[in-house]
């Protein structure tokens, strides 16, 4: 890891999410690799979580808990932690009451757009764009650093009104997500597969209506899945899968199929390309970012050609891109994102009380 941090050693960093184990996806994958590389360089991760709090089934989504009226709780927390950092990693009810505390304290802070509300809402309800991204803006626009995954993303939420947008990318383990043969699936190849939360977001439904060789593969659990495994029956569905299982499931695969437009990065595509599985999907912000059209994958309006396409690609150039990005860089650039909550030279901590002035909040 870089040593030349702007931060001095051994930092308590508070993260909020409302995303957290037993979910699987990207926020908890990333958040949960980065809180370990930080505390292996001497920090102290605090993460809080909806599992310390009352909750109730988010709609559509059961497996995701919503935190009930967490303020009080959650202000008595960063209390007792008394952060130098506080990252505020999603827009959901734990991360809107950390976001009033730092306000009604003036402490700074940092905040992560992971995940594109505006059209994941839009998919399920008649919501305008223009009315999520004001919510959305108004969160962010309070902190100090909005961290964003891709240069696409950054140049997107500018343009509608974001401030203080700061890069800060993606991480995979090619030491786990590596080529281990392609004996875990035993099927008539060629092997396209989809990995991730099989939900209306996903564009799943694109890649399984494909007229394409071989056998399509999804890996993955969610909402949309019992519709899908009906209408598609032709289609080998695994439910979830982690750590070596799912790794060598990816590595058995032939192309890695992503045919969403909605991800902000897409992190299930950096692990097929450590598998050495070349990617297809659509030239869109996420996949744009990462695949490198016809070296690393394949991109084109058309998923079908991306696919076919994908086919002639080997695996060594996949493979060495992914080895290029790690866990340790990615948690780097989130340490030298963050804002101290106080100076470190001095003896003033993290206000226990309201401060006696509340800045407005923005």
């Amino acid at each position: 890891m870089n040593t030349h941090s702007p931060h001095p050693a051994g930092l308590r960093i508070a993260v909020i999410t409302d995303a957290w184990c037993p979910q699987v996806n990207g926020v908890v994958t990333t958040l949960s690799r980065v809180g370990q590389c930080l505390t292996d360089r001497g920090d102290t991760v605090r993460f809080i979580t909806p599992d310390e709090f009352q909750t109730i089934p988010c709609p559509g989504y059961r497996e995701i808990r919503l935190a009930i009226r967490p303020y009080t709780r959650l202000a008595r927390k960063l209390e007792s932690f008394a952060p130098d950092a506080i990252h505020i990693a999603t827009e959901g009810p734990l991360g809107w009451a950390a976001r009033r505390f730092c306000l009604r304290r003036g402490l700074p802070f940092t905040t992560a757009y992971h995940t594109q509300f505006p059209q994941y809402l839009r998919l399920r309800a008649p919501v305008p764009l223009s009315l999520t991204f004001a919510v959305l803006r108004r969160f962010h626009n309070a902190s100090a650093r909005t961290l964003v995954a891709t240069t696409s993303l950054r140049e997107a939420l500018a343009k509608r009104g974001f401030r203080n947008l700061s890069l800060w990318s993606r991480g995979v383990d090619s030491t786990l997500f590596r080529p281990y043969g392609k004996s875990a699936l035993e099927l008539i190849g060629p092997i396209f597969l989809f990995v991730g939360r099989v939900a209306v977001e996903k564009n799943i439904e694109v890649f399984l209506a494909l007229d394409l060789p071989g056998t399509k593969v999804v890996v993955g659990d969610g909402p949309h899945r019992a519709e899908l495994e009906a209408r598609y029956p032709e289609t080998l569905f695994l439910g979830y899968r982690a750590g070596e299982e799912l790794a060598r499931m990816m590595a058995s695969a032939d192309v890695f199929v992503f045919p969403s437009r909605t991800d902000t990065f897409g992190l299930t595509m950096l692990e097929a390309m450590a598998c050495g599985v070349p990617v297809a999907a659509h030239p869109v912000p996420g996949p744009r970012d990462v695949v490198q059209d016809g070296v690393t994958g394949a991109l084109d309006e058309d998923l079908q050609q991306a696919c076919l396409r994908a086919l002639a690609i080997g695996p060594h150039a996949p493979r060495a891109y992914a080895r290029s990005r790690n866990w340790e860089a990615c948690a780097e650039t989130l340490r030298e994102s963050l804002v101290l909550t106080h100076n470190r030279s001095t003896t003033r901590r993290l206000p226990l009380r309201r401060a006696s002035v509340v800045p407005m909040e923005v």
